[in-house]
Parts: C-alpha cells; structure tokens; sequence
C-alpha cells in the first residue's frame, strides 16, 4: 500500500525566461490550451492534451532546460508530508503557499530527482 493517495494530476513544472512568449509557443506549435497566467507568482500554467497533465511554466531569469519537475497532486499537503516524512523521505525547505491558490512542498527521491506535491486551495 503506497505511503499517500495521490490525485489524478499531474503538472510538469519547467523553468522558462519569459512564460508569457513559453505558453503562447505551446499553445501556437503543440495546441495546448492556456489555463491561467499567476503574475504575483511567476507562474504560467497550460494544459497539454493528455487528461490530468499540464505544463507550469515558472518564470526564471536564468532558466534551467532539462530540469522538469513532475508536481503530484495531493488533498491534504500537510497529512501527505508528514506520511512521506514518516518515511524518511526528505524534503527541500518548508511548504509554500500562495494563499488561495496553491501550497507546494518539494522532496527528493533516493537518487536526489525533485518531486514535488501541490495542494490547490482554489477549490
């Protein structure tokens, strides 16, 4: 039995100079759909054509290509760290949130890949 019960999302997160221009490309070239631009956060997300799956385009000045984070979705971050953490899985640094709209906690695998869980607390 896994340690959480992750939800039917999943959102690569990726580093982009300009997630403006990033979103427009992929929704120009592959026919993904823009689902919202967070200005306050530097985020930019669009949804690809597989069900579940979208794209976050994170907004760095010196972006990071290859460097993909797949953002689990989780109803109840602060039960889904303390389960992992139980574990002895670690984690980067404290949970963020954005209020109204997101808290995220990222964590590693046994190999050091990021991994990151999302709460949306726009439902």
């Amino acid at each position: 039995m896994p340690v959480i019960t992750l939800e039917n999302t999943l959102t690569l997160a990726m580093s982009v100079r300009d997630r403006h221009s990033s979103a427009k490309w992929y929704e120009d070239i592959l026919g993904f759909e823009l689902l919202f631009h967070a200005d306050e956060a530097g985020w930019s997300e669009v949804q690809t054509k597989t069900a579940g799956v979208t794209l976050g385009l994170g907004e760095q000045t010196q972006a990071s290509p290859g460097n993909t984070v797949p953002v689990f979705g989780v109803a109840d971050i602060t039960l889904a760290r303390e389960a992992l953490e139980a574990a002895d899985v670690k984690f980067d640094g404290p949970t963020d949130t954005i209020e109204g709209m997101v808290s995220t906690a990222t964590f590693y695998d046994p190999d050091g890949n990021a991994l990151m869980l999302a709460q949306d607390l726009s439902k």
